[in-house]
């Protein structure tokens, strides 16, 4: 039965007190209890040193399982409160265990050596015999006893920290670090199967992620942040897979990394898939996959490019060739059967090369000369060294069976010389495998046959057996048509030759035929012929298909400057209508991607508060449930105690005797107390009635014995007195007499030493003659030796200082010549910022002369078109003047059918259109210019352009009405629309400037008469000049209308 304390101090004290006597297991007991006692499911500051407690109890007794079920209980208790606490426990209990784990690995060791008795014998015959027989030496034996429980303490610790933190988004950090932890214990101690377990156990818990993603703290692998700590832990685990060399197990690392990649919505760094592209290199490399790991150099070479902006020349150098060679190395016939298509196994093997090339990236498998040709695109043979460069030239230009071993073998030997770049050389076996390849290519294009033997000096690192092997295979693959005649010692080649019976064509993979088909080589003769003939027509016609082309040139030059300007035009206008409908289109993704994620972000807040409802609603249903269980379960307890408590006393067993097992089941525990209680008050009422009678006889014996003591003690008294008396006077007088006889003995021993007094002083003074003798002698031998080392280390100062001074010069002089170096790169620097300078300077000075150009012509123009407005107003003034100078004013009927008021004469008014008769001069429509006697100019504007000026007060005219005629001007005419540019009264005026344009030879347009803004209303209105008066409101003329 646990024991229960009402607080956890309590409980940790106890602890203590067992510990403080050497009691651990009821210690780990008491701690136990208290961590799955519910009443202490809050947590306290209290629970993290009981929970470290246990924790070092568990580790010290090897308890691994109680260990586990200690955390979970501490997560159950600190997971809503004190997340931290958890990790700090965790983490204590890992360190822990990895300590006691290296000192057991170190104990081992010290026991393995203390049992080597004789070091001149290091292996007895005890363990030469169970060596033999076990096939472990002596430090295996001891790490199996003392060490291999540790490490599978360790294991296990692990392993259970890893179940308790997954799928936690709280704990998620500690999660993978831990995880990381796991694959260094597995490379420390070589665990190659737990390091299995380890990543089965790693992918089952992100496969359980994403079966529970919709609980409260579950681990959501959409978020940025988890997949970047699953991708991390992936690619140590890929680390971790390469060194302890589990190639199954890398390879699997690489699919969990490519499907983390595709879950995420953003690409990774380039600094990870740089490292993971050089993994999965390696992998293939392993693998013997030379296509795939080609491919991967590739997409090395291009992240590494990307990352670094400016790459270094000698980094370029490094990558380029590695990729190079590693592209050559691809062996160009691959060792397939077509049995395999003929039992239905291709399938598989499409769909493994599928599925490689979508960890790269790719739609389909890559070929050899799809990456040759990517390699030559991106001109990156610059880069390479010369020799590699020589090398591709013969193995994929040149066309030179005899020769091309000659030549390959300078770059092959010189790869195995060089030491910049140690990883060429593992290509070298693959480069020859292709040497041959190419050798049998162009043998088959040149010979009909061939021997053997000639054929063996051609490539002869290749041994016979290879050779025939390489030459079998293509034969059987159907890449090469060739008989083997070894009674000839001779090679036949042709196309009469049946090739493999298993060879059947594929569709999926490229064909790398190393003897072309009858039809390809007459279309290559076809070919080359057509091209020699071309090349002779032009040799023959040179100047004729030179004219053609000059003409052809020609037409198409004039061509393109008869249509360049409208061709500009258009790709203008297509390119404003495609950035509007780009931003049309992009602000319509845009609102619904918002649209979506709104609608998204609602559909999840409904279902997270429906799952937070449901959650909260079964929390309370278990809350009352538990409550209601513990209430119970406390109340049975309690009964059951009490029965068992009353049954184990003696009454209870009186009571209960005749009483069966059943029957004591169904007994009330209320009723059966009752019962024992009234029993044990009748017993407790005898008893003490017979103690009262046995207490009244006990105390008249005792009063009666003690009357009967009294004097018999008194005599034994006095007797004792006189005894301690005479024992005192006879220990005195031996006392006495032994001290007498001690004094005795001291002065005869002092009378025998006195007489060899002479012979110890003449033994000390020999003794010390002797001895400084010696001390003399070695302190004149270590003072020659100290002086010899004095002068050898002063020697070895003096040039310790010397080197040091040069080398201080040395570094001096270095740094004299860097600085002298910076100085000329600053002025350089300095000189090319000073020619940039002066360039832009030169630009802005041809710019400024540009525009002062521009706004000469402006000028220019300007005045043009105010000496036409001043010539077309003097007319108009003049005419004016001529009918105001008329003897007879004329009547309505000689100034035309239009006027109105007949042939009565009229007055001159103010602005000399004035009637008398009919009142007309008030009407604004009928009032004309100023008169005479006003200054010509005071009232107009000096702007260029003929139009007037509107009056004071007036709003301006719309942007796409201009004004109107001058004097015409209609008060109450409403505003044009925007789209309207012009009233028809100013073509006259176009009409005049243009003339007056082309006369002086200015093609430029007629431009609009500068608008200012009015600051109160923000309305545009023409510019008035501060000298002119303001014009009258009626002031207005609109009979150009009828005109």
């Amino acid at each position: 039965m646990p024991e229960y304390f009402q607080r956890p101090e309590n409980a940790l004290r106890k602890a203590h007190e067992f510990l403080d006597v050497g009691k651990l297991k009821p210690a780990l007991d008491v701690l136990s209890d208290v961590l799955r006692s519910k009443k202490h499911r809050t947590w306290q500051k209290v629970h993290e040193p009981i929970i470290r407690q246990y924790l070092d109890l568990c580790v010290d007794l090897r308890r691994s399982q109680a260990a586990k079920e200690g955390l979970y209980q501490y997560k159950i208790i600190c997971q809503q409160v004190n997340t931290k606490s958890l990790e700090d426990a965790v983490t204590h209990y890992l360190d822990l265990a990895e300590e006691k784990t290296k000192e057991a690995r170190e104990k081992s060791a010290e026991t393995a050596l203390k049992l080597v008795e004789d070091l001149d014998m290091i292996e007895s015959p005890e363990g030469m015999l169970l060596r033999a027989v076990t096939g472990e030496d002596t430090q295996d034996r001891t790490d199996r006893l003392m060490l291999t429980p540790w490490v599978k303490y360790l294991w296990e610790s692990y392993r259970q920290c890893l179940d308790l933190l997954r799928n936690n988004c709280r704990v998620e950090r500690l999660y993978h670090t831990i995880a990381q932890q796991a694959f260094k214990f597995c490379l420390n101690y070589d665990r190659r199967t737990e390091f299995r377990k380890l990543c089965d156990n790693l992918r089952n818990h992100v496969k359980l992620s994403e079966q529970r993603h919709g609980t409260q703290f579950s681990v959501n692998l959409t978020n940025p942040e988890t997949q970047a700590l699953h991708l991390e832990t992936r690619i140590a685990q890929l680390d971790a897979a390469i060194q302890i060399e589990l190639w199954q197990e890398a390879f699997k690392a690489v699919e969990d990394i490519h499907y983390l990649m595709s879950l995420s919505k953003r690409p990774p760094k380039p600094q990870t898939l740089a490292n993971f592209n050089n993994k999965l290199s390696l992998v293939f490399w392993k693998a013997e996959n030379m296509l795939f790991h080609a491919c991967t150099r590739h997409r090395l070479f291009h992240l590494t490019k990307d990352m670094k902006r400016n790459p270094s020349i000698d980094d370029l150098t490094r990558m380029a060739s590695l990729m190079l060679v590693a592209t050559l190395a691809i062996p160009i016939t691959e060792q397939k059967h077509g049995i395999g298509k003929l039992l239905d196994m291709e399938g598989a093997l499409i769909e493994k090369h599928l599925n490689l090339s979508k960890l790269l990236g790719l739609d389909r498998p890559p070929t050899r000369s799809s990456l040759i040709d990517d390699f030559l695109k991106f001109n990156l043979l610059q880069y390479v060294p010369r020799q590699i460069r020589e090398l591709y030239q013969w193995l994929e230009v040149d066309f030179h069976p005899r020769k091309l071993y000659e030549r390959v073998s300078c770059t092959l030997s010189w790869i195995k010389e060089q030491t910049r770049e140690p990883e060429l050389v593992q290509y070298i076996p693959y480069l020859q495998k292709i040497v041959v390849s190419k050798v049998l290519q162009q043998v088959s294009q040149v010979y009909q046959t061939i021997e053997f033997s000639h054929l063996r000096k051609l490539v002869p690192f290749c041994s016979i057996f290879q050779l025939e092997r390489i030459i079998v295979d293509a034969a059987r693959n159907g890449q090469l048509q060739v008989r083997l005649d070894h009674n000839r010692g001779a090679l036949s080649f042709g196309t009469d030759l049946n090739a493999s019976p298993l060879y059947v064509e594929d569709e999926f993979f490229e064909t790398n035929r190393l003897q072309a088909l009858p039809s390809e080589r007459v279309s290559d003769r076809f070919n080359t012929m057509a091209r020699a003939l071309l090349v002779a027509n032009q040799m023959l016609n040179g100047e004729a298909h030179k004219n053609e082309i000059d003409q052809q040139q020609q037409t198409v030059l004039s061509y393109h400057l008869k249509t360049q300007g409208k061709e500009h035009k258009k790709i203008l206008e297509r390119k404003f209508v495609i950035e509007e409908r780009k931003e049309r289109l992009e602000h319509i993704n845009h609102e619904k991607e918002l649209k979506e994620q709104r609608a998204i972000q609602e559909q999840e807040e409904a279902v997270k508060a429906a799952e937070q409802e449901r959650l909260s609603k079964e929390q309370k249903e278990r809350e009352a449930q538990r409550r209601k269980d513990a209430d119970e379960e406390e109340k049975r307890k309690n009964a059951s105690d009490r029965l068992e408590m009353i049954r184990k006393s003696e009454i209870g067993q009186k009571m209960l005797k005749d009483i069966d097992l059943e029957t004591f089941n169904q007994i009330d525990p209320d009723e059966l107390m009752e019962r024992q209680m009234a029993t044990m008050e009748k017993e407790k009422k005898e008893k003490q009635d017979r103690l009262k009678a046995q207490e009244k006889k006990v105390d008249y014996f005792e009063r009666a014995k003690r009357l009967e003591e009294i004097p018999l003690l008194k005599e034994r008294f006095k007797h004792k007195i006189k005894e301690d008396a005479e024992l005192w006077d006879k220990l005195e007088e031996e006392k006495i007499i032994n001290l007498k006889k001690e004094q005795e003995l001291a002065l005869g021993h002092q009378k025998r030493m006195i007489r060899m007094n002479d012979d110890k002083e003449a033994f000390l003074d020999h003794l010390r003659q002797t001895r400084s003798a010696i001390y003399q002698e070695k302190l004149a031998v270590y003072e020659k030796l100290l002086a010899e080392e004095r002068a050898v280390r002063l020697a070895k100062r003096r040039a310790a200082r010397k080197e040091e001074r040069r080398q201080k010069w040395l570094k001096e002089r270095e740094e004299e010549e860097q600085r002298r170096k910076d100085e000329e790169i600053k002025k350089k620097r300095e000189e090319e910022e000073r020619m940039k300078l002066e360039k832009q300077e030169e630009e802005k000075r041809a710019y400024n002369a540009k525009m002062a150009a521009l706004e000469h012509q402006e000028q220019l123009q300007r005045e043009r078109e105010r000496e036409i407005e001043e010539r077309i107003l003097r007319e108009r003034n003049i005419a004016s003047t001529k009918s105001e100078r008329r003897d007879t004013p004329k009547t309505d009927a000689d100034r035309g059918a239009w006027r109105r008021g007949g042939d009565a004469p009229r007055e001159r008014g103010e602005w000399g259109r004035g009637d008398t008769r009919n009142e007309r001069s008030e009407e604004p429509w009928r009032r004309g210019p100023p008169t005479r006697d006003v200054e010509e100019n005071s009232w107009r504007r000096r702007s260029p352009s003929p139009r007037r000026t509107s009056p004071q007060g007036r709003r301006s005219s719309p942007p796409g009405r201009r004004v109107s005629p001058p004097g015409n001007a209609s008060p109450e005419r409403r505003r044009s629309p925007p789209g309207r540019r012009g009233s028809p009264g100013r073509a006259w005026r176009r009409d005049a400037s243009d003339q007056d344009s082309k006369k002086e030879g200015d093609s430029q347009a007629w431009k609009p008469k500068e608008r200012t803004t009015t600051p109160s209303t923000g309305a545009w209105r023409p510019r008035i000049r501060s000298d002119q008066p303001p014009p009258k409101k009626d002031d207005r003329r609109d009979d150009w209308r009828s005109s």
